[in-house]
């Protein structure tokens, strides 16, 4: 699959960003750092200017590729998203079963992130943990309509109906694969930040992985309905 990904080029939709970051060293330089930047002291207190000073260079430039942090960060949960479908299709073109098509996704969509070396400029492992802590600062906003009319969120919804897909082909006659798919791809995120901030309250740990709850979950709603 490293081979794999190592031929491809994550596409992000133009318009959310004035100039491609993929385009020039700089550009990737603000991508690689924003990611660290932010996993440090988080995107609220994130901005250009200590952007820049990380770096070493003028705020303007940053302005040039991106006309605000939010489409900083939309950039950054695009390219997420767009990372993981390849990694979701890669891993489950080829197979035939049905039941272990879906399971092999669902292990996809839950597990903990490791490093993938084809995107030397991206470290995945502390992108996966920007996007559990600040994802949902992407779209709670006023202008979500407006921004998911441009397609700033399509990637996402792909995703989400590329899982209900997989489900339907278990279960043609369950009633609610759509909100079944939404659930374990948002509710991964959300227990993965409750194993690393409030244990007391998931049973998700070392031993057990949000993986193993959502295949229980999903293949038991299937199976009982």
């Amino acid at each position: 699959m490293e081979y794999l990904l190592s031929n491809i080029k994550i596409n992000i939709n133009e318009k959310i960003y004035l100039k491609d970051p993929e385009s020039s060293d700089l550009g990737k330089r603000i991508i690689e750092h924003t990611i660290l930047l932010i996993d440090e002291i988080g995107f609220d207190v994130f901005t250009f200017k200590k952007l820049g000073v990380k770096i070493g260079s003028n705020e303007s430039s940053i302005y040039r590729y991106f006309e605000s942090k939010h489409m900083l960060l939309l950039y950054l949960t695009s390219w997420y998203w767009t990372w993981l479908e390849y990694q979701l299709v890669l891993s489950t073109n080829s197979l035939e079963d049905k039941k272990i098509k879906l399971e092999k996704a669902i292990a996809v969509l839950t597990q903990t992130t490791t490093l993938d070396s084809a995107f030397s400029h991206i470290d995945e492992v502390v992108l996966k943990r920007v996007v559990i802590n600040e994802y949902s600062k992407s779209y709670l906003t006023k202008e979500v309509d407006s921004e998911n009319k441009e397609g700033y969120f399509s990637v996402y919804k792909r995703l989400v109906n590329r899982l209900k897909d997989m489900i339907t082909e278990v279960d043609p006659s369950y009633k609610y694969p759509l909100t079944l798919a939404s659930t374990v791809i948002e509710g991964a995120m959300h227990q993965h930040f409750l194993k690393d901030h409030f244990q007391s309250i998931t049973e998700c740990s070392k031993g057990l992985e949000p993986t193993d709850f959502f295949k229980d979950l999903v293949f038991n709603i299937l199976n009982n309905k």
